[in-house]
Formats: structure tokens, C-alpha cells, sequence
């Protein structure tokens, strides 16, 4: 099953446009854990089962991982979510952009070695940079288009030829990329006038959002902006306001908690009309 198949049917299913991503830091953790040597495994292990039914996907954050020397933490999480929790697709929150064998092999690491079912890349290098990602057609390929920093200004409203950079991005993805159906891309929910603007350009492409929670970003401003005529389109994405809800024994029940509200806020949004 494809990317884009996994998304519908996760939406459908658990009646969610919410995306956990799992951003561990250690020094965040419960006391229980922090003398564990498998403590990122656990954690993550513990919010995964606690939330599964609640989302439509989880975003792993590569860095995160990699920082701690956790990769092999992070590949047997992504075995775990596709063993124990099959149709929630996988995100592998990487951002990578190259050219070449480095841009080819940075797909083989998302797909083959981790077992990734779609990653984050940066188009900046063009579509060269893009090709060995765009081209495994069952791989949802989720590009930066107008990301939710405050330094997104700095390049992404650069006027290119009547159109601002972003746009002329979310244009070039929908229209010319995204040959086998496997394009999504990255839209801040901190930039609501920019994700309705990006959403009008692109048709049903999905979005996925990050910036809600603890960037603070308007859920109702998301949804009524970014939703598609069906009501989905979206993948809202939620790390820390979900994995920290709790620095007690507790945590992964409170994540739990806090993924259901977020779910339920979501939807109370959806039926709206456009």
C-alpha cells in the first residue's frame, strides 16, 4: 500500500488529522526512565501505543535520535509502529536535500534502512535533488514550502518573477513533481493567510502542518485554511504539547489526553464550510 493510501485510510479510520511527531529529549523524560539505557526506544515505544488510535500518522525527528546516538532506536520504532499499529504511516522527519548518489542515498537511509513510509526533503537544489525520492512511487515525498520560523521571510517571500518564492513551490510540486501521486508538502500553521493561499494553488495535495501546540499555532485558523471540500488534506502536527504532557509516570496516559483533545478540537472544525 502507498503513502497516500496508508494517509486516507489512517484519516478515515481514526477519524483524525492529527500527527504525533516524536522529538525525544532525554532530559524531559520521566524519572523512571532516565537511568534506562534503552530510555528513547521506551519513551517513544510508550506514546506510540498510547496515541496509535488517535492520529493519522507519527513524525519521527531524525535529529533527535541521531544526536543521541539512538539510530538503531529509531529503526526498530519504525518496525514497531508498521508490526504493532499497520495502516499508520511512518514520516521520517529528515529534511534532506543533495544532488546525485548523496540525494539517492539519502533515500535508501528513509526508505530501506529505516523503513520510512514518506520524508521530509528540502527542494532548494531543485529537482535533481528531488528525483530518487519522487521516484519511489509507494514513498510519500513531503517538501518545505512555507515553514513556520520566523526566518521563513528571509527566502520564502523572495519575489520570483510575480509570485513569492513559496508559491511558486507549492505550483511546482502540484503541477510538475508530483507524477506519481506521492507529493505532499510543508505549510506552518504559524502562516494561516499563506496556507489558505497554498492550498488554493494545489488542489487536494496534502498538507502537513507543524507549528500547532506549543508554537502556537490557531487549530480552528488551520482547519478552516487548509482543509479540503472532503474535510482532510491535513496532517497537523503536535511533538512536544503531546510527548511532555507529563513528567510523571503517567506520561504516556497523559499523552494520550492531550492527542484525544487535540483530535476532537480538530473536528469540531472540519464539517465548517469552506
Amino acid at each position: 500500500m502507498t503513502f497516500s493510501q496508508l494517509l486516507s485510510e489512517a484519516w478515515q479510520r481514526n477519524n483524525s488529522l492529527v500527527c504525533v511527531g516524536l522529538d525525544p529529549e532525554p532530559t524531559r523524560f520521566p524519572a523512571a526512565l532516565r537511568d534506562d539505557p534503552d530510555a528513547i526506544f521506551a519513551f517513544c515505544r510508550a506514546i506510540v501505543d498510547a496515541t496509535a488510535d488517535r492520529v493519522c500518522c507519527f513524525k519521527p525527528q531524525i535529529a533527535h535520535f541521531a544526536a543521541n546516538g539512538a539510530e538503531d532506536a529509531l529503526r526498530r520504532l519504525i518496525a514497531h509502529i508498521h508490526e504493532q499499529h499497520p495502516g499508520v504511516p511512518v514520516i521520517l522527519d529528515a529534511k534532506r536535500g543533495d544532488i546525485g548518489s548523496t540525494a539517492q542515498n539519502y533515500a535508501t537511509e528513509a526508505f530501506d534502512r529505516y523503513g520510512a513510509d514518506a520524508v521530509t526533503v528540502n527542494p532548494y537544489l531543485g529537482r535533481d535533488s528531488m528525483q530518487p525520492f519522487l521516484d519511489r512511487a509507494d514513498k510519500g515525498v513531503i517538501i518545505l514550502c512555507r515553514t513556520s520560523n520566523p526566518g521563513a521571510r528571509d527566502l520564502q517571500d523572495l519575489d520570483v518573477g510575480g509570485r513569492k518564492l513559496y508559491q511558486h513551490v507549492a505550483e511546482t510540486v502540484a503541477c510538475e513533481w508530483n507524477a506519481n501521486g506521492n507529493c505532499a508538502l510543508v505549510v506552518g500553521a504559524t502562516s494561516p493567510q499563506e496556507l489558505a493561499d497554498v492550498r488554493s494553488r494545489v488542489g487536494d495535495l496534502p498538507l502537513l502542518v507543524p507549528g500547532v501546540g506549543a508554537q502556537g499555532g490557531d487549530v480552528a485558523a488551520v482547519v478552516r485554511n487548509g482543509k479540503t471540500a472532503r474535510g482532510t488534506g491535513l496532517m497537523i502536527s503536535s511533538s512536544r504539547a503531546i510527548l511532555y504532557a507529563s513528567a510523571g509516570e503517567d506520561f504516556a496516559d497523559a499523552a494520550r489526553a492531550v492527542a484525544t483533545a487535540l483530535r476532537d478540537e480538530i473536528n469540531r472544525y472540519r464539517s465548517a464550510p469552506l
